[in-house]
């Protein structure tokens, strides 16, 4: 459930700008002709009082020769926790709804909302093969496919690189399309429409629907007839390009530009997000879904330098997004790979990043004014820094094998975006910082 929330913790695990591009060159990595390789590793992320993640990835890849390379994937990866709804604290004690509309929950006075039954397992499978054309140019094709319990998803992406100059410089082009189909539990929520709600001593034991003599009629309540009249189902498309310009400066230094486009449409928003309409004191007097628009175009630019010292390799990067839901960000990224004895090597890693709210990001609604066209409590959308402090180091074996362990905490802050807090939510922490840590080991043979 909630696939948006593990997007989103994803894409704070891995940098995905070069994903395109970098697909043909990550499945040519040196193998021997006709062998089997195989990568293998098992990341934890744990958010303080919130969402844990345990990922398990098994790769392989085999040179057919000639530089004719497959690679096959398979990830499975699984969460629990509780996910922030977007509502906001108060100080008396909040009932809502589960997504089902069959259950109900508590949340204590003076606390963030927060849905404890985030949880959900994910199977993807990806397959690419990546071969010369003729001399200085070269391509890959590949293809995934994902499943969990509310969402499925489905892409194809492909690329070229052209070689000239002295095979100093690097032209790439790459593309991918992408389906995704959410079948939200409970149905598809009808933009800014009030929750259903009922008393909470109708719900049983905080999950299932009471089975009293009553609940038949209580089926027949406006409760039920708004979850059995919602669609069941929704999608989006994405189509992403990308070009890039890597480029050899001197023997140590290269250095490599990207711009990417990114636009989706269809159902962009997350089901299970809410908002908190509060009166002009900050009391909660209704709690209604979010909606965003059905179209979303992004553009980026990403630069990458790498210069190789005498004894290990300074990696520095810089990206700008912006897109027409008017969010901008920056990212700063940096490794600094140091030798150790013969075989090993010791990585710190720093990563800062920052962004502006979405134009129709609120935190709350007042209920004295007409609702908006869209409105996402959701704190992704709002603004923010956040940074990310980790070390790595990692060892290859006499065999050949490789192994490598990283650890990593992780803050992100969410700032008020310049939205005046009426007096009862001066009181409550409106914008809580999110904490984690982050643990990989990593295989290869």
């Amino acid at each position: 459930m909630q696939l948006t929330k593990k997007t989103n913790i994803a894409a704070q695990l891995a940098t995905a700008t070069c994903v395109l591009l970098g697909s043909a060159q990550t499945h040519a990595a040196p193998t021997t002709s006709g062998e089997w390789q195989f990568d293998t590793a098992i990341l934890y992320y744990g958010e303080t009082d919130r969402v844990s993640l345990v990922e398990g990835v098994v790769s392989a890849t085999k040179d057919f020769g000639d530089d004719h390379i497959f690679n096959g994937k398979i990830t499975y990866d699984g969460l629990t926790g509780a996910s922030a709804t977007g509502a906001v604290a108060q100080d008396a004690v909040q009932t809502f709804s589960r997504p089902s509309g069959k259950g109900g929950y508590q949340v204590a006075a003076n606390t963030t909302p927060l849905d404890d039954t985030f949880r959900d397992s994910r199977v993807q499978l990806n397959a690419n093969w990546a071969q010369p054309f003729s001399s200085g140019i070269a391509g890959g094709v590949g293809v995934h496919i994902s499943k969990e319990y509310d969402y499925f998803s489905a892409g194809l992406n492909g690329n070229l690189s052209f070689d000239f100059n002295q095979k100093n410089t690097t032209l790439s082009v790459g593309s991918s399309f992408q389906y995704d189909q959410i079948d939200p539990v409970g149905g598809k929520p009808i933009g800014l429409s009030s929750m259903p709600m009922r008393p909470y001593s109708d719900y049983d034991d905080d999950d299932e629907q009471s089975e009293s003599e009553n609940s038949d009629e209580f089926y027949d309540s406006a409760f039920t007839t708004q979850y059995q009249s919602r669609e069941k189902s929704a999608d989006k498309n994405t189509l992403d390009v990308l070009v890039g310009l890597t480029q050899v400066l001197n023997r140590r230094t290269i250095m490599q530009v990207n711009y990417g486009l990114s636009v989706a449409d269809g159902y962009l928003n997350d089901p299970y997000k809410l908002l908190s309409v509060v009166d002009t004191t900050g009391v909660t007097q209704d709690i209604v879904f979010e909606e965003r628009p059905d179209t979303r175009t992004k553009h980026n630019i990403f630069w990458q330098t790498k210069y190789a010292m005498n004894n290990g390799v300074v990696d520095v990067s810089y990206r700008y997004m912006q897109d027409d839901w008017d969010i901008k960000s920056h990212t700063v990224e940096s490794r600094l790979r140091f030798n150790v004895g013969e075989s090993g090597y010791l990585q710190p890693h720093f990563r800062y990043y920052r962004q502006g709210a979405a134009e129709f990001y609120r935190p709350f609604l007042l209920a004295n004014e007409a609702l908006p066209e869209y409105a996402s409590a959701d704190y992704r959308l709002g603004e923010m820094t956040a940074y990310t402090l980790g070390i790595k180091y990692g060892q290859k074996r006499a065999n050949g094998d490789a192994w490598a362990v990283r650890l990593e905490y992780y803050q992100q802050n969410p700032q008020n975006a310049g939205f005046a807090e009426p007096e009862a939510l001066q009181q409550q922490d409106l914008y809580p910082s999110i904490k984690a840590m982050v643990l990989q080991f990593n295989y290869s043979f």
